[in-house]
């Protein structure tokens, strides 16, 4: 029986020649380029991206993410203050739509990429087919996390009333860099984890 298994093999990115892992720097032994084990990269890449978006979900969340300027009269709204206004106003359908895409999508998202994270660090005892299927939820619904950027987007390329400018707040700079991070992250995510552990 061969000693040699898929744990202590690595290819090379640049010649595809298989080499032996020996866990420290490995040197193709035939093109002689560095090979970098892309568990680490991706694990690491893929933490980094998801602790810049979670720190930029403060600022998203405390600054005004639309500024309203009637009669010379400035309103800031962050997006839950948008959310109860809407709710206030009678359009709950809008508003529960924003609360969910707006801030329930984006911790749910944490949630999972954390999850998928720890349970390929620490090898827990999960199913890889649910673990999958977690992955794939979290990309499909990464992109309604954009719905109040497309708002204030929208908004103020419509509305172009003498009376009445909207800007886009820098609580939207800040969300939509939330939403793109939490996007890197995971892209960045290598599912070859899942099966393989990190």
């Amino acid at each position: 029986m061969s000693r040699y298994t898929k744990d202590n093999l690595i290819r090379c990115p640049i010649c595809e020649a298989t080499n032996i892992n020996s866990g420290d720097r490995v040197v193709c032994r035939r093109c002689k380029e560095k090979i970098h084990d892309y568990k680490k990269i991706s694990f690491h890449k893929t933490v980094a991206f998801l602790i810049t978006a979670m720190i930029l979900y403060i600022p998203a969340n405390l600054y005004p993410i639309l500024l309203t300027k009637k009669f010379g009269i400035v309103t800031e709204n962050t997006i839950l203050g948008g959310i109860m206004h809407l709710w206030e106003a009678g359009s709950y359908p809008i508003a529960l739509i924003i609360l969910f895409a707006s801030v329930f999508v984006p911790i749910l998202k944490f949630i999972f990429i954390i999850y998928l994270l720890i349970s390929t660090k620490f090898n827990l005892k999960s199913s890889a087919v649910d673990r999958h299927k977690l992955f794939y939820i979290t990309e499909i619904i990464g992109s309604w996390s954009m719905v109040d950027v497309f708002v204030v987007a929208i908004l103020s390329v419509l509305i172009h009333f003498s009376i009445v400018e909207i800007i886009p707040g820098r609580g939207a700079t800040a969300f939509a860099l939330m939403v793109f991070f939490t996007m890197l992250s995971a892209k960045s995510f290598d599912v070859r984890l899942i099966e393989e552990g990190c």
